[in-house]
């Protein structure tokens, strides 16, 4: 038996409808994310790959006139219901975003902000060891540890964006959401995102947004073409990419619009 039908997915989104006031941005969306698979959902700007990836750890909450209808689950759990904490959910569902987004403060500070609001250290040796870890596990250690107390913000771009992953990473979460963390970010820094997110790969269930179809065809075994708001197809990428099932999907793979 293989390991696909003994474990559960991690996250599950049922018959999910996002509106922004009247209009409609996702229509009945059903996705499963599973622990042992990069996820990639591809697919023209505004097609509603980022709004989609912002109910999993509801991120939409945030803007006003938003509503998600629809059942999403985090191991079993509705993560709309009211036994979920949002702050919770968020430390157990991390984010990095397109830009990266360090806080101004030292790269220790910007690392160790979460495991000291969820009270996970005990003291600071506690602390340093997270804090250490995360930033070993994120591909930065080398690169920062004599510049803890340095800021954040006076890294280059993709040191950043580690750190942001260094941040997310360090309440040890279950998932990690990426909406298109390499964006504003050289080659040579893509290359260095996309090797770490090989390496994160089986320790946390990881979706990444993106637009670039050869980077969900490099990091991804599962990928999800939406198309205005619709998941269009979702399978294994070689599939996805080879042999794609829907006109939709391969008119966007064979580059004939997006």
């Amino acid at each position: 038996m293989d390991m696909e039908t003994t474990l559960a997915p991690k996250m599950t989104a049922a018959n999910v409808n996002v509106f922004y006031g009247d209009k409609r941005a996702i229509e009945d969306v059903s996705i499963d994310v599973s622990r042992e698979h990069v996820t990639a959902f591809i697919g023209p700007s505004g097609c509603g790959k980022s709004t989609f990836l912002r109910t999993l750890n509801r991120m939409n909450d945030t803007i006003a006139n938003a509503r998600v209808e629809g059942l999403i689950e985090l191991d079993g759990e509705d993560i709309y219901g009211p036994a979920m904490e949002v702050e919770q959910l968020r430390a157990r569902v991390g984010m990095v975003f397109q830009k990266p987004n360090p806080f101004p403060k030292s790269i220790y500070e910007n690392v160790a902000y979460g495991p000291r609001i969820h009270g996970f250290a005990a003291g600071k040796v506690e602390l340093d060891a997270m804090v250490e870890r995360a930033l070993v596990r994120a591909g930065l250690w080398e690169e920062v540890k004599d510049r803890l107390s340095e800021s954040g913000t006076a890294l280059s771009g993709g040191q950043q964006q580690r750190l942001c992953i260094a941040r997310a990473i360090a309440v040890d979460p279950e998932v990690i959401l990426m909406d298109e963390p390499c964006s504003a970010l050289d080659p040579i820094a893509t290359a260095k995102i996309e090797e770490l997110i090989h390496e994160l790969r089986g320790r946390y269930a990881i979706v990444i947004v993106t637009h670039n179809m050869q980077q969900a065809a490099r990091v991804s075994q599962r990928t999800a073409f939406f198309h205005l708001g619709v998941l269009v197809e979702y399978g294994e990428t070689t599939e996805i990419f080879t042999n794609p099932r829907q006109k939709r999907t391969e008119d966007y793979i064979t580059g004939r619009y997006g």
